[in-house]
């Protein structure tokens, strides 16, 4: 994998994405020639038309990553591809076409974008289907030796063992645990020397999986591979970078102490984000103001009650604030206190469900961003209540608070919507992973598929 600004990419992903980016420049080349040879007149100068075809290149690639085409599902579907690769380049060209109205004289000519589109969707397509078969997956998977053979190891197992692991384990070895469940392991007295074996089996990492490390760190070992040039990950930072969440089953306090994240350079993302909020909240107050006035008066219409729903959340560092949202539950949907909602809610009017399927019941917390008590992407804020049963059974929930709730999130794009304790903790690993290693550039990640969970909204609720 790669690291980009604190966030793990995996090779593939780059690979894909680098290809379509070169394609999209060369869509838009080739339309351009095109057209201007329909129409009998020269081409030009490529400096007059590339600023136009950098930015259809760029607005184009964001579309592609917010209707998730680097998923894994789009790497081994050349089909799923194409059929989101339809939408994503159709939303573009929508885009691109309001741009262009907007600013007339930096955009495509409408029927040169209706060209780009087309070509880079052919292009796109043939080119998925010719590297789907031209390129071995198993090939980009990185070799893996596991130093461990208890439950630890297995749970690494079990990842490979899915079919979009990133990485192939090629040895367990059984460091003399106690508790070993691995019977395939090799028994560390087998091996010799330990930095030759890794060599011998083309190793390109090494993972520490121990059940118990006090006393039992096998120190020679691990710097008898290290200077074979050979990285040595512990098993919490392994899994984090794999799974892009904090492993909570096992994650050490000490652990959270000395591993990377929570810098201090992230003084100046706190900074970007929230001039990025304040700018953001006042453009989209601005444009859905007369949305949010016209599903108000619908809400008020369509169910007894009040248009806005106000209920007391858990903000930053703990503190509470009042959260504003459409109303999309009947009025006694909490006469006995809060709950979690479920699928398919009774408490949930007829109006409701469409507003919360398309999100438009999230617009006035537009207000909150402005205001400071939440920014548009960190850990959903929960109600009181809640925190408190949480904080009681599940590990380290407190810190998802040391950053500004959000109206989307890392644990939003990556996990449907929860409605139990075992929900609200794999959600936690998300927020953790938020809170340790957030940057503009996850927030920007985080806000492109807010739009594929829109468009595709399996976990709505």
């Amino acid at each position: 994998m790669i690291r980009l600004f604190k966030h793990y990419i995996p090779q593939a992903v780059l690979l894909y994405g680098f290809c379509d980016f070169i394609l999209l420049l060369l869509a838009g080349d080739l339309a351009w020639h095109l057209r201007a040879m329909q129409i009998g007149i020269e081409v030009g100068p490529w400096t007059q038309r590339l600023p136009p075809i950098i930015g259809f290149t760029i607005i184009c690639s964001m579309s592609l990553v917010a209707l998730g085409l680097y998923s894994p599902e789009a790497l081994r579907s050349p089909r799923y591809a194409f059929a989101r690769s339809l939408v994503a380049l159709s939303l573009a060209g929508v885009a691109l076409a309001v741009l262009d109205f907007v600013l007339p004289t930096v955009g495509f000519w409408r029927s040169t974008l209706l060209y780009a589109l087309g070509l880079a969707l052919i292009m796109m397509g043939l080119t998925r289907v010719a590297l789907s078969h031209a390129v071995n997956r198993e090939n980009l998977k990185r070799r893996v030796v596991v130093m461990g053979a208890g439950t630890r190891a297995s749970r690494l197992k079990a990842l490979e063992e899915c079919g979009d692991s990133g990485f192939k384990i090629v040895a367990f070895i059984a460091m003399n645990e106690p508790h070993r469940v691995l019977e395939q392991a090799i028994g560390r007295d087998e091996l010799g020397d330990l930095g030759a074996f890794v060599e011998r089996v083309r190793a390109t990492e090494v993972v520490l999986a121990l059940e118990e490390r006090r006393n039992a760190l096998p120190l020679a070992d691990l710097v008898r591979v290290r200077t074979k040039g050979v990285p040595v990950h512990e098993v919490s930072s392994f899994l984090e970078r794999e799974t892009g969440r904090v492993d909570l089953d096992t994650l050490n306090p000490s652990w959270l102490i000395f591993s990377d994240g929570f810098s201090a350079g992230r003084r100046w993302s706190s900074i970007t984000k929230r001039t990025v909020d304040i700018i953001a909240s006042l453009i989209v107050l601005t444009i859905t103001l007369p949305v949010i006035a016209l599903f108000a008066i619908l809400v008020k219409l369509d169910s007894k009650g009040p248009a806005f729903f106000r209920q007391q959340r858990v903000g930053l560092h703990g503190r509470p604030f009042v959260l504003l949202k459409l109303r999309s539950m009947r009025t006694d949907a909490e006469k006995d206190g809060a709950q979690w909602a479920t699928v398919g809610d009774p408490r949930v009017t007829r109006l409701g469900r469409f507003i919360r399927k398309v999100r438009i019941d999230e617009l006035p917390q537009t207000w909150s961003v402005l205001k400071g008590e939440m920014s548009f992407v960190g850990p959903r804020p929960e109600v009181p209540c809640f925190v408190n049963d949480l904080e009681d059974q599940l590990p380290f929930y407190a810190e998802r608070h040391m950053v500004k709730p959000g109206i989307t999130g890392w644990a939003q794009i990556n996990y449907p919507y929860g409605a139990s304790i075992e929900d609200a903790r794999h959600k936690l690993e998300y927020d953790l992973y938020y809170a340790k290693n957030y940057t503009p550039f996850l927030d920007l990640l985080i806000l492109l598929q807010t739009l594929r969970v829109i468009l595709y909204p399996e976990g709505a609720r």
